[in-house]
């Protein structure tokens, strides 16, 4: 897709999100409201599946194009599985099986999770336990990576699974699945050009976008406060020391940025596993000090329910978790230089 589609891709999920996207809307879907009319709006706009290709019914474009709409759902707190029906319908695509409309979710979403496919004559049957799925009672369909030297992809409907509803800090779903002997709408080898550990990698990928898309609203949030907030006969964006503590934030929010559009960027081709730890680390510690900075800048109105600030910092640290915390992505980072050796250090990097 071309940077002017792109321009529009993005002007156009900006104006869905702000006219739809409301504090009304995040309220109900935090007591269990799912938001359909948002999902229909999204779905119709080809905004869940931006880099599938026109064949599998998507919208031909690329894991860039993705970003903006993954960027956007994470600034504006969307409290819909967006990035994860992009993965789910990507790994399809890959495998060569349909992508079916309506919200995916994905499993498992935990490294240790094993799940496992049997044949049962001509289709096949899915046995094993997923926990902390992202919107796994709520989706239409589940699709299930498993593992092994013969890894697989399968989709499967809603209601082949016993669901456990749990939820993460920021009231999203987050329930436990289980399957015994469950039989499966199409599964196929997982495609050549997926990576081991496909669902955790692109999970990780898709948590660094939209925890910077959390930051840039942060960012912009805490910046509109303090210049209208008033003490002592002046804004607050006058004190030296809040002017340091945006900079600090500002700074964080770049960084961040620039590290999971990236990944992003590495998403296109095969090897993006150090991008991906890259941006997770950058991003999630980036989530831990800018909420700090936002909330001291906005002093106790911004812990009140009734504020809109807490949507999203709920949220960052919620992703900041999920797919590996920046410890995981780190020891990843360290085995990998150090399997590399001292002297290639600086090769490896310049040449990324």
């Amino acid at each position: 897709m071309s940077n002017e589609l792109r321009q529009i891709l993005g002007d156009t999920v900006n104006r869905l999100f702000t006219d739809r996207v409301t504090t009304e809307l995040r309220e109900t879907a935090e007591k269990g409201t799912w938001p359909a009319a948002l999902w229909q709006a999204v779905e119709e706009n080809g905004l869940t599946l931006p880099q599938i290709p026109e064949a599998h019914g998507g919208g031909g474009g690329s894991w860039q194009d993705a970003y903006v709409v993954v960027n956007a759902a994470g600034r504006f707190a969307v409290p819909l599985p967006i990035a994860e029906t992009m993965i789910a319908a990507w790994l399809l695509s890959e495998s060569g099986l349909s992508v079916p409309m309506g919200p995916i979710a994905l499993a498992p979403t935990q490294l240790g999770d094993r799940l496992q496919l049997a044949r049962d004559g001509a289709g096949w049957k899915l046995t094993g336990t997923a926990s902390r799925v992202p919107w796994g009672g709520l989706a239409d369909h589940v699709v299930v990576a498993t593992g092994g030297d013969e890894p697989m992809v399968a989709l499967v409907s809603k209601g082949a699974a016993k669901v456990q509803p749990d939820l993460n800090l920021a009231r999203e779903p987050r329930d436990t699945l289980s399957w015994t002997g469950a039989p499966v709408v199409s599964a196929a080898p997982a495609g050549r050009r997926l990576p081991a550990n496909a669902a955790w990698l692109y999970g990780a990928l898709v948590r660094a976008a939209q925890m910077a898309g959390g930051l840039e609203y942060l960012l912009s949030q805490t910046v509109r406060y303090v210049s209208e907030r008033k003490q002592f006969g002046r804004a607050l964006s006058g004190y030296q020391v809040i002017q340091q503590n945006l900079a600090v934030l500002a700074g964080h929010t770049a960084a961040a940025g620039i590290a999971a559009a990236n990944a992003f960027r590495a998403a296109e081709g095969a090897d993006l596993g150090f991008e991906v730890a890259v941006a997770k680390v950058r991003t999630g510690e980036a989530a831990g000090l800018a909420a700090g900075i936002a909330h001291q800048s906005h002093g106790a109105i911004g812990f009140t329910y009734e504020h809109s600030l807490h949507f999203v910092t709920r949220r960052l640290w919620s992703w900041r978790a999920e797919f590996g915390a920046e410890a995981h992505w780190a020891e990843m980072l360290g085995r990998e230089v150090a399997a590399r050796g001292a002297d290639s250090l600086w090769s490896h990097l310049t040449a990324r």
